[in-house]
């Protein structure tokens, strides 16, 4: 299909205005089709050309004004209109393929018990695969959908349920007015749980296979949601704008969740079947207020064009976070936010596909997908946040209610939306926006600090750079934390001190006048409470007393904070990773927040598994297994901590004997249960080290016949250290187009292993020539997702170095495929630069 360009989109907006779909689909046919017809209703030009997206595998008929068109008007998956009256009606009816890709109408039978389910998925440009659309955000209309379904099937969709079910067709109301790509259903005999909250009536939906989990998990899911809902109707004008709110866990989804209107669909995975930590649930609670900040920032409100992506996700990370820590009990998001999130900005952020929060030049769909990333979504909430504490929370909010009253189902775009909180705020925010939206990359944040020679500051100055590649400076808001280690063996943080650094000031240096005389504190931490978005390094003295302040702290933010900015060092090659490992070991035992030790093991294995050499490597491992152990026998039994400890020891364990035994039950930790997923967990473990082969991961399939233990078993597979299976896990990542979506990455996934670099070695030089391949015939998000995950990252040589550059010098490679290349060989680039 060719990419639908800018230019395209808006020739067709100014040529039609669409009035409405009514989309009627029979899912009960036999195959791997099924039937759709739509009637579209558009106003237009008279006498205007334009034409609709469509892919269908038949086209059964097409008129156009009672008219019909000829066969060669659909081409390249568009369908040709002309000679447009100014009142139109479009009829198509076509046999349309079910996916196993995540997009369009994507078919999944649970191993568990046979049943088929489906679910739409229309992002980013999928709408095509199930009905003939102007696919682009700014055309929006109401829609109208009635859906042929067997006997005992569930069907739910955007808008109500109308009346009853007739012969197995489902109806339902008309919907406000939509953009293409949040048309949805789910269809299949899912699970239902029901509930109703301040005149919202509200639905949870799953597979039968997780019926159980999600009926003890509701009350959970149900409180979670209502408590969202209150919040945002305290700080919007607006109430939820789309009737019911149904969330719908499916199989095999590509993304963490989507803010369809009305029926919001995850991925199931969130309907936990084994043991999770409170990190784990908190990540649930703050997807659940990440969609729905979307009903008004998306839904109700729609960018015009991609370049605006950021008025979606952006400002649904930002609220996603805030909501969950202002209304459930997860009050301690913002340090996951800190650890996580923003740290996954900044590393997008210094690529070199780096682009800016609110870009300019999204010239085609195709280079839209590639920006949903942790620019548009992490990078753009931290900045968000900077915004509140530079124009206020309440003119910040006012901005908001204004920005919705006068889009309101409609589309919008930074100019509208800045416009909106400089009214509010009596700021005129377009230099800032120009600094901040406008422009790539993030500034470093170094505290310089001179002291007396009775230890007080004699000078505090905070200096300010930036990449030479991308030398914009700018203002920052923010707060220095000043922390002392008493007698006692307490930490304290004695103040915090507010500063505007002046990206004007002389060679980016503002100078803290308020700390002169100060008695100087055993550690200066630069961007306490992290308002502002910028890397931090620490003056000698405070970076020398991480070791010892660190354990000791009380506040998480902070702790995370210390721990990013440590972990940013090692990445940027300021620090040796053994310091990493030294710090992990000594201070990560101590740790109170489960999100922190997660993501700390997590970031810290990444870094292990590439950066030391071959033969230092088992060395530093070894230090994070024992931080593993050490955590695991200070952390009350059945705790999250103590979970997050098992599974760290797991993945970074050698001990196969004691692994074996863990799986037969045997010298068990008290508190842990070995569950289905820990079970899985031990096992890729062993077939990684070699203690365990094909036979043992069948036996475990056949005891978790589960969709689940499917993509397990597919993970360890691709991990077996056999040359033979090496082989059969490539094929079925570069030729396999019957293997669905998940399958694919979790072989993925499992195929690079730095234990087994003898035998993945070779395929680093096919990945370059099989995985462009492999995207001609699975292009989309599930393509590129496979594309990522089997990049050679641990193949760390200047010949996987050479065979990128020589890929990237190739004439007419798809985008998809040049910045996947680009950020896979800026992360070899990294690690060979922390071995040299």
């Amino acid at each position: 299909m060719p990419s639908l360009t800018r230019a395209e989109a808006n020739a067709r907006a100014a040529t039609v205005t669409v009035t409405g779909y009514d989309i009627a689909l029979d899912l009960t046919g036999e195959g791997d089709t099924f039937r759709s017809r739509t009637v579209l209703t558009f106003g237009a030009e008279p006498g205007s050309d334009t034409f609709v997206e469509l892919e269908p595998v038949t086209l059964l008929s097409a008129t156009l004004n009672g008219a019909a068109l000829d066969p060669s008007a659909l081409a390249a998956e568009r369908l040709t209109l002309t000679g447009l009256g100014a009142d139109n009606e479009l009829v198509v009816e076509g046999e349309m393929r079910y996916s196993n890709t995540g997009e369009g109408l994507h078919r999944f039978v649970d191993p568990a018990d046979d049943r088929v389910y489906l679910y739409a998925h229309m992002f980013l440009d999928g709408a095509r695969r199930i009905f003939p659309c102007f696919d682009q955000p700014d055309l929006k209309a109401p829609v109208t959908l009635s859906v042929t379904a067997p006997d005992g099937w569930l069907v739910a969709a955007n808008g109500e349920q109308a009346g009853e079910v007739d012969g197995g067709r489902w109806r339902f109301a008309p919907t406000k007015p939509l953009a293409t790509y949040f048309i949805s259903l789910i269809a299949g005999p899912y699970h239902a749980r029901t509930d109703e909250h301040d005149g919202i009536p509200l639905a949870l939906y799953c597979r039968q296979a997780l019926a159980e989990h999600l009926d003890e998990q509701a009350d959970e899911l149900f409180t979670i949601t209502k408590q969202c809902l209150d919040r945002y109707h305290e700080i919007f004008d607006v109430r939820y704008p789309f009737g019911h709110y149904q969330q719908a866990f499916v199989p095999e989804f590509n993304f963490g969740a989507m803010e369809n209107p009305g029926v919001v669909v995850f991925r199931d995975e969130f309907i936990y079947r084994s043991a999770v930590t409170d990190a784990e649930r908190e990540q649930r609670a703050m997807v659940i207020a990440h969609e729905m900040a979307h009903q008004w920032f998306g839904d109700l409100v729609t960018m015009a064009w991609w370049d605006d992506l950021w008025l979606n996700e952006s400002f649904a990370e930002y609220l996603g976070t805030r909501i969950t820590a202002e209304a459930t009990r997860f009050t301690g998001t913002w340090t996951t936010f800190a650890m996580q999130r923003k740290a996954w900005g900044m590393r997008a952020d210094q690529r070199p596909s780096t682009h800016p929060v609110a870009p300019s030049d999204v010239d085609d769909t195709a280079l839209a997908l590639l920006n949903f990333d942790g620019i548009s979504y992490a990078k753009g909430a931290a900045v968000l946040r900077q915004l509140v504490a530079y124009v206020g929370d309440k003119a910040f909010l006012a901005g908001l209610n204004d920005h919705f009253a006068a889009h309101a189902y409609g589309n919008a775009t930074l100019a509208d939306l800045l416009a909106a909180v400089s009214r509010s705020s009596g700021l005129d925010l377009s230099s800032w926006a120009e600094l901040w939206l406008r422009r790539a990359q993030l500034n470093t944040l170094r505290a310089e600090v001179e002291r007396t020679g009775d230890g007080r500051y004699a000078q505090v100055v905070i200096v300010q750079t930036a990449p030479d590649e991308h030398p914009t400076l700018r203002p920052h808001k923010l707060c220095l934390g000043l922390y002392d280690h008493g007698a006692d063996g307490v930490v304290t943080r004695r103040r915090l001190v507010e500063v505007d650094v002046d990206p004007h000031a002389d060679g980016g240096r503002t100078l803290v006048a308020e700390l002169a005389g100060e008695p100087a504190a055993d550690l200066l931490l630069v961007n306490d409470s992290d308002l502002t978005y910028a890397k931090v390094r620490l003056d000698p003295a405070s970076a020398g007393a991480v070791p010892l302040i660190l354990p000791l702290l009380d506040d998480s933010l902070a702790r995370a904070l210390l721990w990013g900015a440590t972990l940013d060092a090692v990445i940027d090659g300021e620090r040796p990773v053994a310091e990493l490992v030294t710090l992990v070991l000594a201070a990560l035992p101590a740790e109170r927040e489960v999100a922190v030790v997660e993501d700390v093991l997590r970031m810290t294995r990444g870094l292990v598994d590439r950066y030391p050499a071959p033969e230092t490597r088992p060395a530093a491992l070894e230090l994070v297994a024992q931080a593993c152990d050490r955590l695991v026998a200070v952390a009350e039994p059945g705790s999250s901590l103590q979970l997050a400890g098992v599974r760290g020891l797991i993945g970074a364990g050698i001990d196969t004997v004691r692994l074996a035994g863990w799986l037969e039950g045997e010298n068990v930790p008290a508190g842990v249960a070995v569950d289905a997923d820990l079970r899985w967990l031990i096992l890729y473990r062993l077939v990684v080290l070699g203690a365990a082969g094909s036979e043992r991961i069948e036996a475990e399939l056949a005891a978790d016949r589960s969709a689940f233990g499917e993509q397990w078993a597919a993970r360890c597979r691709a991990a077996l250290p056999d040359a033979g299976a090496k082989a059969r896990a490539w094929k079925l990542i570069t030729e396999d187009l019957d293997a669905s979506n998940r399958i694919l990455d979790a072989t993925a996934q499992g195929f690079w292993q730095p234990e087994q670099l003898d035998l993945v070695t070779p395929y680093a030089e096919r990945y370059f020539t099989d995985i462009p391949a492999m995207l001609q015939r699975r292009p989309g998000m599930s393509g590129e997702r496979v594309a990522v995950t089997a990049y050679p990252s641990v193949v760390v040589a200047e010949r996987t170095r050479q065979l990128a550059a020589e890929l990237l010098a190739e004439p007419g490679i798809s985008s998809i495929v040049r910045r996947v290349v680009m950020d896979g060989d800026d992360d070899v680039r990294r690690a060979l630069r922390a071995r040299g």
